[in-house]
């Protein structure tokens, strides 16, 4: 996702969600016992398909915070889960009451300190892809059924999986609804792929098309449009490229974590999953260059050095490394202990950065005049957040959802920041303060008050999904800020805030520290690809819940929090 507002993304109607449910069983059973777990726990009777269209699973009991928070296991042990679900899948399937032609494709795991799990599913349709069909499956560490949370509460069934509009038709449909998008420069990219649309409304064949080329500012270009395979209609569109020991431009002087090869150093961090930086050198494709240095000292501070903007980036991706390491427990951005990748200095006056699920890579420009690196810490950790979120809920780009991903790389994005404790940069509420985006000096936006950079919304309102998905984030950014701070006038390392609620009503702050586990829990645990803003209330709901217990000041503060933004 671009950092600053693109005029790509459609915006969708709201979309339907369902929390509740069951749970299966527990990496601690063996296959064979978790299976008959699975389907014993399921197949209980009416009770459980009820759970799950309802969403019974509020009545879940509260664990204490050391307990529910997710634990810190490492690349194996995950992969261990991972390999257990996907030996039980068939099972879970049919205990969740899925339909004969459906089935489940095991996506991610995250695990809680007390053992609970929580198995994150695609579905497939008769062999396609279904879009919006994404589920979570709860499960105590004994392996009792706790909760499924669902993308959709859609029965998952069409006429026929035979289309009526040819792949070559839809491709010609989806490039012109690119280029009506993004310009002349839009192209097409790969063959459409037949899929089930099941995000909205009721479930449809379906052509899924990425169109190539570059969005009007510069930015790479993956539209995805997806259109009705029997009627030709355009059903929905998202954009998929995310657009937002040296001296570095904006933290001073750094640590960084490098390696030698022979009597070269280069940008490559092995203690943090091998990951890189590189330089493209100006151009606009291709993995780029990797910085490489004679005696380990980089960068002199200034951006016509053009080390400098390497070393902002690879600090960037250290610190937001670190602090979802020791924060949250996560080994690296999928949680498979691997590195990601940076690239510096792309394009001539690119005044952006981006986040490119493809390439698994970060990628920023220097701004305008090349002189102005968008390269600061929080860009890093806001452009790095957007690969967690995909590997994650997968919040479509698009809607509410889509302003709660924006929203979700700017929380997290303000929490790097703090974490990181440099005096150069102190951690704050602004969004991009150190890269003068705007001209003025002013940020990019603001968490207290969104509305201050004059685009972004406070509360939400019908309609808000209708907003560029860097505005609607306002909602859950204003949300984030009240849960934290609370509301009024405040002063924080020297910043002054002053935060209103919708109602007038008085907010008390939790804490940043304990608003971020509920947030990042809510993620990994509650959210899907279609979730929006009171489905995002109810999934932080939860997640209070889990952590501090339904009647603490926390899950209070959550609901008060949501109230001052107007979502009730």
């Amino acid at each position: 996702m671009a950092l600053c507002p693109s005029t790509t993304s459609t915006p969708a109607p709201p979309t339907p969600h369902t929390s509740g449910g069951v749970r299966v069983s527990s990496a601690h059973i063996s296959r064979k016992s978790r299976a008959r777990l699975a389907a014993a726990a399921f197949a209980a009777g009416g009770l459980l398909a009820a759970g799950v269209a309802n969403g019974s699973a509020d009545a879940a009991p509260a664990r204490a915070e050391s307990k529910a928070r997710p634990a810190d296991f490492s690349a194996s042990q995950r992969a261990e889960l991972l390999r257990d679900a996907n030996a039980t899948k068939a099972a879970t399937a049919k205990s969740l009451g899925l339909g004969s032609q459906e089935k489940l494709v095991v996506r991610d795991v995250v695990k809680d300190a007390d053992g609970a799990t929580h198995t994150r599913y695609e579905r497939t349709y008769d062999g396609l892809p279904v879009l919006g069909g994404d589920l979570v499956v709860h499960e105590t560490k004994s392996g009792k059924a706790e909760g499924v949370t669902k993308a959709t509460k859609a029965e998952i069934r069409v006429a026929g999986t035979k289309a009526a509009v040819s792949p070559a038709a839809a491709e010609k449909s989806a490039v012109e609804s690119a280029k009506a998008a993004e310009g002349s420069k839009a192209a097409k990219g790969a063959e459409p792929r037949k899929v089930i649309w099941a995000a909205s409304g009721k479930p449809v064949l379906a052509w899924e098309t990425v169109t190539g080329g570059v969005q009007k500012d510069g930015t790479p270009s993956e539209l995805h449009v997806v259109t009705d395979a029997q009627t030709g209609k355009k059903l929905y569109s998202y954009q998929a490229v995310h657009t937002g020991s040296g001296e570095s431009q904006y933290s001073g002087k750094v640590e960084l974590g490098t390696s030698k090869s022979g009597s070269e150093f280069s940008l490559t961090d092995a203690d943090r999953g091998g990951h890189t930086t590189s330089d493209l050198g100006h151009g606009q494709s291709g993995e780029g260059k990797l910085v490489t240095d004679a005696d380990d000292t980089w960068g002199n501070g200034k951006p016509d050095e053009p080390q400098t903007a390497a070393v902002d980036a690879h600090y960037g991706a250290g610190l937001t490394w670190d602090y979802y390491k020791t924060v949250h427990g996560r080994s690296g951005i999928k949680g498979d202990g691997k590195g990601a990748s940076t690239r510096v200095h792309y394009g001539n006056n690119y005044v952006n950065a981006f986040w490119d699920d493809s390439c698994f890579c970060m990628t920023y420009g220097d701004g305008e005049g090349n002189a102005k690196p968008l390269t600061s810490i929080d860009v890093a950790a806001h452009e790095m957040t957007h690969g967690v979120t995909s590997a994650t809920a997968g919040l479509e780009y698009s809607g509410e959802s889509g302003g709660l991903n924006e929203a979700t790389s700017d929380i997290f994005a303000a929490a790097v920041e703090f974490n990181a404790k440099n005096a150069k940069d102190e951690g704050d509420y602004n969004v991009g303060e150190k890269i003068d985006i705007n001209g003025n000096g002013t940020p990019l936006r603001y968490m207290d008050k969104p509305s201050k950079d004059g685009s972004s919304k406070d509360d939400w309102y019908e309609g808000v999904g209708n907003e560029d998905v860097h505005h609607s984030s306002g909602v859950a950014n204003h949300f984030f800020y009240l849960l934290s701070e609370g509301s009024g006038a405040k002063e924080i390392n020297g910043v002054k805030y002053d935060s209103p609620t919708a109602d007038g009503s008085k907010v008390e702050g939790i804490g940043r520290d304990k608003a971020e586990k509920i947030w990042f829990k809510a993620l990994t645990t509650y959210m899907t690809s279609t979730t929006d803003y009171h489905a995002a209330r109810e999934a932080t709901l939860k997640a209070a819940t889990d952590l501090y217990g339904a009647d603490s000041a926390e899950a209070k503060g959550v609901g008060s929090a949501w109230a001052g933004v107007n979502v009730k």
